[in-house]
């Protein structure tokens, strides 16, 4: 039975004319699946399904998401994040454009998350020894719930090419569009050309866009899939965006609870100490 499936022209253009076809004809693709956004059942007989195309360095995998969900789209991610990607929705290996992953129910993990990965500093945001602290949660603005992504470097940040102490990891910010705030009263407004890659229901990376064009590259990337609250993934969906707020190293600190991280964020803001933005779910 043919399906409906939505296939855009970059995935054809990666998998090709005759796979799409084999594709929307229902010869390769599941009739039923879990949407590798927001991990509940679909059926590409009976709803609007997007193709997802995860690319690494050396491997492809082909996933699928309710149209409401994601558009269809090509999302170039790390060999070793594919890997990760794989292992966690229950594939073995990742060998082909054509190969559809298994899935599972993800675990979850009690909220608020903090990680530190050193940045991958594709635009050189960050300095080599710069280390990112992210912690993710829910803020409440407006009493409603929003996922947030709370940013801290662990160390100054100097702006590429210089040699000072200074810190200017929020002037970098706000030259790519980032706002400054003062006080968390609303939501900030989109960054478009940002967005937070959410894959099989696990926090992988804040995508910015390139520099050289083309697809958007990692500004900060887990080295292992982050797996995030049913709660934080739900609101994620609800808002098909995700609040990412950034503040100088001491700023924020490790807060083991969402209402003391509301604290710190209330406290940088009066304190001029803080930007934000809204960014878009992407090959979530």
């Amino acid at each position: 039975m043919p399906r409906m499936l939505d296939v855009s022209d970059e995935v054809r253009a990666e998998i090709g004319d005759e796979e799409a076809a084999r594709l929307l004809a229902g010869e390769s693709a599941p009739g039923s699946y879990d949407c590798t956004s927001c991990r509940t059942p679909g059926d590409s007989e009976q709803e609007r399904t997007s193709t997802v195309l995860f690319i690494g360095d050396e491997t492809a995998v082909l996933a699928f998401a309710h149209a409401t969900c994601l558009p269809s789209q090509v999302v170039q991610v790390t060999e070793e994040q594919l890997q990760g990607a794989v292992r966690s929705i229950g594939a073995v290996g990742a060998e082909s454009q054509q190969q559809v992953p298994q899935t599972h129910q993800p675990q979850y993990v009690q909220q608020p998350r903090h990680v530190q990965q050193p940045s991958q500093q594709p635009s050189n945001l960050v300095p080599e020894q710069a280390v990112l602290g992210v912690t993710s949660g829910l803020v409440l603005i407006q009493n409603e719930l929003h996922p947030a992504l709370v940013v801290e470097p662990t160390a100054p940040v100097a702006r590429p090419g210089t040699l000072g102490s200074g810190d200017d990891f929020l002037p970098l910010l706000i030259e790519q569009g980032f706002m400054p705030l003062t006080e968390l009263a609303a939501v900030p407004p989109v960054l478009h050309g940002w967005s937070v890659l959410l894959a099989a229901g696990q926090l992988h990376a804040v995508l910015q866009p390139n520099p050289n064009g083309g697809r958007p590259v990692a500004w900060w990337q887990a080295h292992q899939p982050l797996q995030v609250t049913d709660g934080w993934r739900a609101a994620a969906n609800k808002h098909q965006q995700v609040l990412m707020f950034a503040a100088p190293v001491g700023s924020i600190g490790r807060q083991p609870r969402e209402d003391l991280m509301r604290d710190a964020l209330d406290k940088a803001a009066a304190d001029g100490k803080l930007v934000a933005a809204a960014l878009p779910l992407a090959g979530i």
